[in-house]
């Protein structure tokens, strides 16, 4: 291979693993962070002005935010109420965590096979914010860490059909841990990433569905506990 052929694939393998994000990717994240944190509680009626005010965004990015939020059952349209936000169900999370087990396991195996060196080293690096928020128990860098993590993921596991089934089933957790922190053990849950994120890394596909689901089972026994108390 020449040279300079061989510098330029060198500089497309360094290159960031994920492209400049739209706006509205941007506005969707907040307006999750803002959902997932419970500063807008279940029940609590979504405003599309005072959202682009709190993201400091555009009305419409927003609105293209909420109607993907619409679309997986985060926000809901009522009638005569407009939109609000859903419910947490905690006696069908179990199952939410079965079904996330299933894709979990193919996503995390999909990208252990795909990612490119950029996106296995950026996975580390995310995971290492995980465990370093826990460490200080900064409930919320985790979730930033956390959110940042699976866009790497589910980029680097190049399926996007198992990416829009696992999404509303991720953010479901998300505010369940939330709402139920106190049952929760962050450092726990952040070294079950770090150890997919490791396995991803590895390119070692059959430790990454091990991985994917020893954090499911942490979810489910973490679930168990709430439901139980």
């Amino acid at each position: 291979m020449p040279k300079s052929v061989a510098n330029t694939a060198a500089a497309r393998s360094t290159q960031p693993s994920c492209p400049k994000r739209r706006a509205a990717d941007i506005a969707y994240d907040k307006i999750e962070a803002l959902i997932s944190k419970l500063v807008i509680a279940p029940g609590s009626p979504v405003v599309e002005a005072e959202l682009a005010e709190m993201t400091q965004l555009g009305r419409t990015p927003v609105r293209e935010a909420l109607m993907r939020m619409v679309s997986i059952g985060l926000v809901v349209q009522q009638p005569r109420r407009g939109l609000i936000v859903s419910s947490i169900d905690v006696k069908d999370h179990l199952n939410v965590i079965q079904t996330r087990r299933v894709l979990e396991q193919l996503i995390a195996s999909s990208a252990a096979r795909r990612a490119s060196h950029a996106q296995r080293k950026e996975l580390l690096s995310c995971a290492q914010m995980m465990i370093d928020a826990a460490e200080h128990g900064s409930l919320d860098d985790y979730l930033a860490a956390d959110q940042k993590i699976d866009h790497v993921t589910h980029e680097a596991c190049r399926n996007p059909s198992a990416v829009k089934a696992v999404v509303p089933l991720v953010v479901q957790c998300r505010r369940f841990w939330y709402a139920h922190q106190h049952e929760g053990d962050i450092k726990e849950a952040a070294r079950a990433h770090m150890r997919i994120a490791q396995s991803i890394a590895n390119g070692d596909e059959e430790e990454a569905v091990r991985a994917a689901a020893l954090l499911m089972d942490y979810l489910g026994l973490f679930a168990r506990r709430v439901i139980d108390t």
